[in-house]
């Protein structure tokens, strides 16, 4: 008598099979499974091997046997079989190579259904697995992703077959999964439920229960030869839109009545449409310009009604309305009809030659760029790819190639922000603020300030150019011959007590201009050149050092309000303050220390209290000569040298050597233009982004390395003090002194906001009574606001520029001051305004 069919599982993984002729399970028995599951209710996997059937002897009905591993020859049977079902599909152009199918097998228990399922698969060589509850499922199809899932819906008391089904689906990368119900096979006489609400659940098919093995195979048979390969094909689909959104050039699809059904990545970045803005639109009146002929369409269609491909130039309208050309190519796609289903259109991109020149170095365009491979190539050719050929080598170049290779593999969003980016790398203006008409509408004094300041503010006028401008020459300009006082020992006592202060940032020099008549560059500058050793230093005498400055601070004029040889003083100090601080003394050396004192002292000679504005404006001299680019701060450099080579008695430089004259006068020349506020935001951008995030940067390392804080000031000041560093702090430096006004003590810093104002209201009495261009319209002295033009000026210039000065060279009193000052001015605006609005209600009152 037979064994009761059963099958038991030992604790060391060997399945034990017990068949009779009773039973109605089609499988034999079989030998060790692996098990996977961390749940335990993996059944069996795909390397379940079949074993024999060992019969009983005298009855020939199965008995209760153990299955024992296969041998090495049903190993490679199998193997054989597995491989036999490997194949490859050609899909157009592209080979596709296809492993075995595999199958997944969801079964509450094993019954004649789910060995029938496994046991075809098995015969046929495909991978399968089973699992008996939904979470192992699960887990099963995360792994492997299965190209076929079996899930039994005969009975929802073990589980929701639905459910399971959702859940499957909402699986990454389902949808090449074919899932499948197997239901119960109905009577005939009894109609069957509706396959809709398991298509709604994301089943593909059904299954209607079978026990035979033959039709199980050929289920399974149908399903590899039709709906697998079909969704292997459109997986590889995934492919080629990958390829296609990663190429250069513009590619679009259309239908048979133009409408896009897909654009790329390049398309969307170069023309700013989104492939949500286009889907369904007419490409031809997307793209209508006016620069194209008005029958291109027409003779495009002629060529791809026939069947052939039209290839020439096209403009493309992007979505701002810009126009760009491209060389583009159309191809018609027939269909299984016959008829032209689809249109696919590439274009190939605008790009720069320079980036061109980066891919192909090894060819023919790369051999020309460095002479050429033909003698006979034309020598314009040969020009034209040298000059791009240089224009690799251009920062600002290789910046936007890296941005322009960066967008090629970014998202439509990142890629719409950098075409952002390159519009404004493009600009010739690349560090000036921009303020819209809204902005100029609600803060004009800000506004006027920016426009009169930064920018050159140019207003041509057409006709001649007033000659009644004052003119500024150097013949007019005074040399002072040498004096006996020219030693600080000789320095009367009045002078001497306020210079004893000259170290504090509270010094005075509103009362040096006082004690000295209106001299105080001179007494400062023996003061200071001397406590840093200047003339030990450049090997001169006192006496040249007090016949240069004299002669320097006479070339100041003395009836300006604010550019005088006060504000010289001034800046001299707080340039000295500075250079007195331990960060700008880690990093400087005397050398720098020198040329930053002679910068302060001559940065502003001969500055005839009007802006460069008002020079270009007004035809000046000085505007022509330098071409009306930073035309005072160019005056200025060049007459300080012009000055300083009168003759031996006043030539500080006389007594240095060619190599470090040259490097003096460059430095010289380089801070005063620095002062330049065109420049403003440039110098200071540079100085963020260099030095204050290399400290950052640096201090953020040493905390991470606490044991080596013995080294942080020096490995600091080390990285600080290469050349380029050290440009850029002495350009910061003169420009914090030229503009320091605001952190000076509020005694000091209103005075010098009176002087300013009174300078610029000059100006604009000046432009209004010769008819020049009003360059600030808002310092008329009758409406002028004081406190507000200074709190625009903070807010504008000072704030963030100081910030990232305090953060290199620790000034905090200077920025306590700022705080102050600020707030000074602010309490006298609302009392302005208060005041106002008073004597307004007390107008209308009396009326």
């Amino acid at each position: 008598m037979g064994c009761t069919p059963s099958i038991h599982v030992s604790q060391t993984g060997v399945v034990y099979c017990r068949e009779s002729d009773d039973s109605n399970s089609p499988r034999p028995s079989y030998s060790t499974s692996t098990f996977h599951s961390t749940h335990g209710n993996i059944l069996r996997s795909d390397n379940t091997e079949l074993s024999a059937n060992v019969p009983d002897s005298t009855t020939g009905k199965g008995k209760c046997c153990v299955a024992v591993d296969s041998t090495d020859a049903e190993n490679q049977t199998r193997e054989d079989r597995m491989k036999s079902f490997e194949f490859d599909i050609k899909f157009g152009p592209l080979y596709i190579h296809k492993k075995a199918m595999s199958v997944l097998l969801v079964f509450n228990k094993e019954d004649s259904q789910s060995d029938g399922l496994g046991w075809a698969a098995e015969r046929i060589g495909y991978k399968y697995t089973m699992v008996r509850t939904p979470e192992a499922a699960l887990e099963a199809y995360s792994v492997t992703h299965h190209d076929v899932i079996f899930i039994d819906h005969r009975n929802s008391k073990h589980f929701d077959a639905e459910t399971l089904c959702r859940s499957i689906r909402a699986i990454k990368s389902n949808e090449h999964t074919l899932v499948i119900a197997v239901t119960k096979k109905y009577p005939s006489d009894k109609e069957e439920p509706s396959i809709l609400p398991l298509l709604k659940a994301g089943f593909n098919r059904r299954f209607v229960e079978t026990s035979n093995i033959g039709t199980c195979m050929n289920e399974l048979l149908q399903l590899e030869y039709g709906e697998i390969r079909s969704k292997l094909k459109l997986r590889a689909c995934g492919a080629l839109f990958t390829a296609l959104d990663n190429v250069s050039d513009l590619v679009e699809i259309t239908n048979q009545d133009h409408e896009i059904q897909y654009v790329n990545h390049a398309f969307e970045r170069l023309t700013g449409f989104t492939s949500e803005e286009v889907y369904s639109k007419d490409s031809r009146e997307l793209s209508k310009n006016d620069k194209n002929k008005p029958d291109l369409h027409d003779i495009i269609n002629d060529y791809v009604n026939k069947g052939k491909h039209w290839e020439g130039s096209y403009y493309t309208r992007r979505k701002s309305g810009e126009v760009i050309q491209s060389q583009c190519r159309i191809t018609p796609v027939v269909g299984l009809s016959g008829r032209i289903s689809q249109y696919v259109t590439v274009k190939t991109a605008p790009y720069d030659l320079t980036q061109h020149l980066d891919r192909v170095k090894d060819t023919e365009l790369y051999q020309l760029a460095n002479g050429g491979i033909h003698g006979g190539v034309s020598k314009r050719r040969e020009s034209v790819t040298r000059i791009h050929s240089m224009t690799i080598e251009a920062p600002i170049t290789k910046v936007i190639n890296i941005i322009n290779a960066a967008q090629e593999n970014s998202c439509l969003t990142v890629a719409q922000a950098l075409d952002k980016v390159l519009e404004i790398l493009r600009s010739s203006e690349l560090y000036s603020p921009y303020f819209n008409q809204q902005m100029k509408d609600e803060d004009p004094m800000t506004s006027d300030l920016v426009g009169g300041l930064v920018s050159q503010n140019v207003k041509r006028r057409h006709s001649n150019h007033d000659t009644s401008v004052q003119k500024i020459s150097h013949h007019t300009h005074h040399h002072i011959p040498s004096s006996p006082t020219a030693s600080l020992s000789q320095v009367p006592e009045p002078i001497q007590s306020v210079l004893d202060e000259e170290c504090d940032w509270n010094f005075d020099i509103i009362e040096l201009e006082r004690v000295t008549d209106k001299r105080p560059l001179v007494y400062l500058g023996l003061k200071i050149f001397s406590r840093f050793d200047v003339c030990e230093f450049l090997n001169l005498s006192e006496d040249v050092l007090f016949n240069w400055l004299q002669l320097i601070e006479s070339n100041y004029h003395a009836n300006n309000t604010y550019h005088n040889s006060t504000h010289a003083a001034d800046v001299l100090h707080a340039t000295a303050y500075f250079l007195d601080r331990e960060r700008v003394k880690s990093v400087f050396d005397q050398f720098d220390e020198v040329a930053c004192l002679i910068a302060a002292v001559v940065h502003d000679v001969d500055h005839p209290g009007r802006t460069n504005a008002f020079l270009v404006n007004a035809g000046n001299p000085l505007a022509l000569l330098y071409n009306d680019l930073a035309v005072l701060e160019s005056h200025h450099a060049a007459l300080a040298f012009q000055l300083s080579h009168r003759d031996d008695t006043v030539n500080i430089f006389k007594n240095m050597n060619r190599e470090n004259y040259s490097a003096m006068r460059n430095n010289i020349i380089d801070m005063v233009l620095a002062t330049e506020m065109k420049q403003h935001f440039e110098h200071c951008s540079k100085f963020v982004n260099s030095i204050n995030k290399s400290m950052i940067s640096a201090e953020e390392e040493t905390q991470s390395l606490s044991s080596q804080c013995s080294h942080d000031s020096t490995a600091i000041s080390s990285k600080l003090s290469l050349p380029e560093n050290r440009t850029l702090i002495k350009r910061m430096l003169i420009k914090c002194a030229d503009v320091s006004n605001p952190v000076r003590p509020q005694k000091l810093c209103i005075e010098w906001a009176k002087r300013i104002a009174e300078e610029y209201y000059n100006q604009t009495d000046e432009e209004k009574a010769k008819s020049l261009p009003v360059v600030m319209a808002v310092f008329d002295r009758k409406t002028c606001s004081v406190p507000k033009s200074q709190m625009s000026f903070i807010d504008v210039f000072i704030t963030n520029m100081f910030d990232a000065w305090d953060y290199f060279c620790d000034i905090s009193e200077l920025m306590t001051h700022l705080q102050i000052n600020y707030q000074y001015w602010k309490d006298q605006e609302e009392l302005k305004s208060r005041e106002e609005e008073e004597n307004t209600a007390d107008e209308e009152e009396n009326s």
